[in-house]
């Protein structure tokens, strides 16, 4: 398992109220101990024998955890394993927090209320933090996400059956995919139409500030 999954399943893992994860990875060849420290300058990491210990944080000061998984990544990409493990954690706040519901439930609840003739969906992804944007979009791909202008977040289109936009059952996938990474987020539905027969044409077309989407 890469560095950048095992920051995943560690993050999956965490408590929705944490703010501050103690990490600590273990290097599998000492030779790239040094090389490994220099690229997560950027999370003020200390060393110790071949063991490098650092933490993410969340709404305060270090770095967040999307940019430990950039971090990582380029460990994985300069072809540097090892073992990442959580040393400690603590929490951002001390009263109950609810659990967060996920994008792909909060995604299933919307499509539950639309009339059963629905065809055509303008939608929207508001993401929680600008570290999440590159891997949004990446990890949206599939739906063709375009930035939602005033908004940390993408809009994309879905199709019941035909015309413009992804299928239904590819959105919620792509929205899992965001669940699996731990990037928190909502999405909503902003425009709906019925029973639309496309003649000629891909469909419908919205006009939100001057611009069709």
């Amino acid at each position: 398992m890469t560095l950048a999954d095992q920051w995943n399943a560690v993050e999956r893992g965490l408590d929705p109220r944490w703010g501050e994860a103690q990490l600590a990875l273990a290097v599998d060849d000492e030779t790239h101990v040094e090389r490994a420290t220099a690229l997560l300058a950027p999370a003020g990491p200390g060393r110790s024998g071949n063991g490098i210990r650092f933490a993410a944080t969340r709404g305060g000061a270090g770095i967040g955890p999307e940019a430990v998984r950039r971090l990582l990544r380029r460990l994985d990409e300069e072809g540097i394993s090892g073992t990442l493990e959580l040393v400690s954690v603590e929490s951002a706040v001390h009263e109950d927090v609810p659990a967060r519901t996920t994008l792909a439930a909060a995604w299933d609840a919307a499509r539950a209320q639309l009339p059963e003739d629905w065809s055509d969906l303008l939608c929207e992804v508001e993401l929680t933090s600008s570290d999440h944007l590159e891997r949004g979009a990446l990890l949206l791909g599939p739906v063709n996400p375009l930035r939602a202008p005033g908004m940390l977040g993408f809009r994309f289109r879905v199709a019941h059956s035909f015309g413009y936009g992804t299928a239904p059952g590819m959105a919620r996938r792509c929205l899992a995919r965001l669940d699996e990474e731990g990037i928190p987020g909502r999405v909503r539905v902003l425009r709906a139409l019925s029973d639309t027969h496309p003649v000629g044409t891909q469909g419908p077309v919205w006009t939100i500030g001057g611009k069709a989407v």
